[in-house]
């Protein structure tokens, strides 16, 4: 069996050793390669970001298996008609629940105002408890619920919105302005689809309570950004940590670097851990060998 890993060359030396590892841990004998003649190809472990565009000629392949939890720059490729699976990797749900917890807090308690204080203001105000701070997460799959379990385990009132119907969470528009209208602070944590492009525009913004904070660990694009600056200047929104941007890295003369009610982070909230994810690959083919249904294969008609 030929896997191929079509990704920028630094993470060759990530995937070289530990993915092998993984399949033998799995029972599956198979040669991990960087070229190959594409008739030959069993598997494609894939970054969106690789040059492999044209999937036509893969026509032996049986899965295109994404090594990032976002697929929406690959999954509109006329040419890919094999089974696509994006990544849910436990190292990147634990970072990405680390960043949410760590920054909910930092906006919870205060912290900006004490760690930078160039006017040795002494102010004595406590912070209210986490029980009296309501968090609405937009998003709840793997990484939205791990987020939302951490956040309750701090007595953090958690309400969850997602795009579809499930048990015990918000969803349409009706629940999207419930789950707005009481969010002290807002984690964002949708796919990039067309359904969710400035999902948070003006109108929607307005729904939240004064002073509100949005966390952006999701996509850019969840964002209207011109909406968001105006809400900032107004005051009505009192401050956004954004991760992730429409265009990466962030022009360096976007307004969100100057921005006193910005932070900026350079798209690390979360990321793909060889060790883990390498585990995930290898159960996927175990399953598409023995013909077992695929983890995470993308809805082609969701977009995610």
């Amino acid at each position: 069996m030929t896997l191929i890993l079509f990704a920028a060359p630094a993470l060759w030396p990530e995937y070289r050793d530990t993915l092998p590892a993984a399949l033998t841990e799995a029972g599956i004998e198979a040669t991990l390669v960087t070229e190959a003649d594409p008739s030959q190809v069993d598997y494609i472990v894939y970054a969106p970001a690789s040059p492999l565009q044209d999937f036509t000629p893969y026509s032996r392949t049986k899965a295109v298996l994404n090594l990032w939890a976002g697929v929406e720059k690959i999954v509109g490729n006329p040419t890919l008609t094999q089974p696509l699976c994006r990544m849910v990797d436990p190292g990147l749900t634990e970072g990405m629940v680390e960043w949410v917890t760590g920054h909910t807090l930092r906006h919870h308690l205060g912290m900006d105002r004490h760690i930078v204080n160039p006017g040795h203001i002494w102010d004595p105000t406590c912070p209210p408890l986490a029980r009296e701070r309501p968090v609405t997460i937009l998003g709840m799959g793997a990484l939205g619920s791990a987020c939302a379990e951490a956040l309750r385990a701090l007595n953090f009132p958690v309400t969850g919105w997602s795009r579809t119907e499930k048990p015990g969470q918000l969803h349409g528009d009706h629940g999207l302005r419930r789950a707005l209208s009481t969010a002290q602070i807002l984690v964002t944590l949708l796919p990039k689809t067309p359904e969710t492009e400035n999902l948070l525009n003006a109108d929607r913004l307005d729904l939240l309570p004064q002073g509100a904070v949005i966390l952006n660990p999701g996509r850019g694009a969840l964002i209207d950004d011109d909406a968001l600056l105006a809400a900032l200047d107004r005051g009505h929104i009192g401050h956004a940590t954004l991760d992730v941007f429409r265009v990466e890295p962030l022009p360096r003369d976007h307004p969100f670097w100057t921005h006193p009610k910005v932070t900026v982070t350079p798209h690390i909230a979360a990321d793909t851990r060889a060790i883990t994810a390498a585990r995930v690959i290898a159960e996927n083919i175990r399953r598409g060998e023995a013909g077992e249904p695929f983890l995470h294969q993308v809805d082609r008609a969701r977009g995610y």
